[in-house]
């Protein structure tokens, strides 16, 4: 059990009927089952109205003969399944739980989890029934309930980009895990100059500062429209210049296969709010991220993109902490 800590003074926390409580008085209230130790108004809140919105959407066992969560999981990771037997794991940007319940529902570790928004809540709903194998918290990124060098298995998969500094989030996960253990993230990559000419990073300085309701139905109402137009693109063969244009994500290149008319409009409406919503999305070098890894002590075994789920691409690095 990894006991837990006042983030910001790091004194030690006892439970007390719905509260946390250190010794100098000060309080974390427990919410709709959740300790939460940031304030429920913040960068983050965008990411709360859609996973709360969207709670059920990317997770596998919701989905019919779906893998998807699970394939990234452990292809980012190459954990092994019996070696996670009654370790303790890290999970730092869980959203409505999509690997959560991967760790949970496929081995046997003890999972720790935070998110900085009320995502929480949706990932509460959804993998509350593990019981005492999961500690999940509303907590932020810089500054976790935990001590340092307490965790086997650190992860954060496709939340770094949203942390208003990636370096010391870095840091922050590194910081974490153990002597010995292993750090995984994955994340959105630069891969040259063009990275940001597109619809995305030219519509974000207006779509960000949209509110989030205005923004969804905007992107609900023209969400037909949008995926007939990306696949008449695609049948054209323009696909590289014409999707870069198109404001909706990428469904070739970020979404399952194989979804029904209905799944892959939810999927498409959801992607494409978590497209131009978040207050931060600021992708990075692989190789600068390796040399961020490398300068908090971590000897770097995976530097790269990863291929999973019928070709999908994930830029992944991957080490342990000396």
């Amino acid at each position: 059990m990894i006991p837990l800590i006042n983030p910001t003074n790091n004194k030690p926390l006892i439970k007390e009927g719905t509260e946390y409580k250190d010794s100098d008085g000060n309080i974390f209230p427990v919410i709709n089952g959740v300790p939460r130790f940031v304030p429920a108004d913040n960068y983050t809140n965008s990411f709360g109205f859609q996973w709360n919105k969207f709670q059920k959407t990317q997770i596998d066992r919701e989905a019919k003969n779906s893998s998807f969560s699970k394939e990234r999981f452990f292809v980012a990771t190459e954990w092994d399944k019996e070696d996670l037997t009654g370790k303790n794991v890290l999970e730092v940007g869980s959203g409505a739980g999509r690997f959560t319940q991967i760790v949970l529902d496929y081995t046997k570790a003890n999972l720790y989890s935070i998110d900085y928004s009320d995502a929480v809540s949706a990932n509460y709903r959804n993998n509350a029934h593990h019981g005492d194998r999961l500690h999940l918290f509303q907590a932020s990124i810089y500054e976790m309930p935990f001590p340092d060098n307490s965790f086997d298995k650190v992860f954060c998969f496709g939340v770094l980009q949203h942390t208003p500094d990636f370096k010391k989030s870095v840091k922050s996960l590194v910081d974490k895990a153990k002597p010995g253990g292993e750090i995984a993230v994955d994340f959105y990559p630069i891969k040259g100059w063009y990275t940001k000419i597109n619809a995305k990073y030219m519509l974000r300085p207006c779509t960000k500062k949209m509110s989030h309701e205005k923004l969804l139905n905007k992107i609900d109402r023209n969400a037909d429209r949008l995926i007939k137009t990306y696949k008449v693109i695609d049948k054209m063969g323009l696909a590289m210049i014409g999707h870069r244009f198109l404001p909706i994500c990428d469904i070739n290149r970020t979404l399952p296969a194989n979804l029904s008319k209905e799944e892959l409009r939810e999927w498409v409406v959801l992607d494409t709010f978590d497209m131009f919503s978040p207050a931060y999305d600021n992708p990075q070098k692989i190789s600068t991220v390796k040399k961020w890894m490398e300068d908090c002590g971590v000897k770097v075994t995976q530097a790269g993109f990863l291929t999973y789920a019928n070709n999908l691409k994930v830029a992944v690095v991957r080490g342990i902490k000396k």
